[in-house]
């Protein structure tokens, strides 16, 4: 799958002025420690998408949620922000990795798309074979 680290050498999604001060959810305190996080969060909406067929916003925000802290009750389930998760699919659909779903709503992943995560899911898999041998 394509890692953090691979979208940051591609260079090509574009990365908000707003997320080295942005929460990624309510239930937060404080905005991610990881300055690359964005890309973190990229490559995990492009394989949670490339392993199920189309995927809506609401349905990665209650992904991405996380239980919110709330005193002496106990924790709740909260969704996570939905403007870092459209903000995230719409540099990838700048880059053409996914595309809006017309007519079942959600998005999906592109036909080129589809080919280049299947290459990076082959590198990968490689790879780890490698370390398993050695």
């Amino acid at each position: 799958m394509p890692d953090a680290s691979f979208l940051k050498r591609q260079g090509r999604i574009a990365v908000p002025g707003w997320v080295d001060t942005v929460k990624t959810g309510t239930a937060k305190e404080l905005p991610p420690q990881n300055v690359d996080w964005f890309y973190v969060r990229a490559a995990a909406v492009a394989r949670h998408i490339y392993m199920r067929k189309n995927v809506g916003i609401g349905r990665l925000r209650k992904v991405h949620g996380s239980p919110k802290n709330r005193g002496s009750r106990p924790s709740r389930h909260v969704d996570a922000s939905g403007s870092v998760d459209r903000k995230v699919c719409q540099s990838l659909e700048k880059i053409g990795v996914l595309e809006l779903d017309e007519e079942k709503g959600g998005r999906r992943i592109t036909q080129s798309g589809q080919r280049d995560l299947d290459r990076i899911a082959m590198s990968t898999l490689e790879a780890e074979q490698e370390e398993d041998d050695e």
